[in-house]
């Protein structure tokens, strides 16, 4: 089944262009989710400022590439192209080779991720598999489930039953 999901584009949000660009070897085998782990925007300048920042950070300090994530999305549900469909990322050490990363806006430690983000989150992934970027049966992770790490927070953790399912 054909989900569309609008994705605010790289252009769109202004992202300065990556140094490198790496395709995956095939459809992403896993998505592992992930928290921002800073404040939490509502609207969607606020996210695209917050988006450019996450973006200077991990190429300026932390010497990635781009962006790390895949995707991201917003507390509003709107999705956002971080280094986009089929590109290997910079998110969970050891397992970028093989996945899709996406990260939820906002810090999940104590705030429950919006209805709108889980619902987004769900037809990206949706949307991935009918376009052949995303194995129909991929698994699924929170990164902790893969690192010594707190990420994606501990209601987005537990939310990630509702990613699981389809429909």
């Amino acid at each position: 089944m054909d989900q569309k999901v609008t994705i605010v584009s790289r252009l769109e949000w202004s992202a300065a262009s990556p140094r490198n660009r790496e395709a995956l070897g095939g459809p992403a085998q896993r998505v592992i989710i992930h928290h921002t782990a800073l404040a939490n925007y509502t609207n969607q300048r606020q996210c695209m400022d917050h988006l450019l920042s996450i973006q200077r950070l991990h190429m300026k300090d932390r010497g990635f590439d781009d962006i790390g994530y895949n995707f991201l999305v917003g507390a509003d549900g709107t999705v956002y192209e971080g280094r986009g469909w089929g590109v290997v990322g910079a998110h969970t050490k050891g397992y970028n080779h093989d996945s899709l990363g996406i990260a939820f806006m906002g810090n999940f430690n104590n705030d429950a991720p919006s209805k709108e983000a889980i619902s987004s989150v769900k037809q990206l992934l949706q949307s991935g598999v009918f376009q052949g970027f995303l194995q129909s049966e991929f698994d699924l992770f929170g990164h902790r489930d893969l690192g010594n790490t707190e990420c994606p927070g501990k209601k987005l953790y537990i939310a990630l039953s509702q990613l699981r399912t389809t429909g």
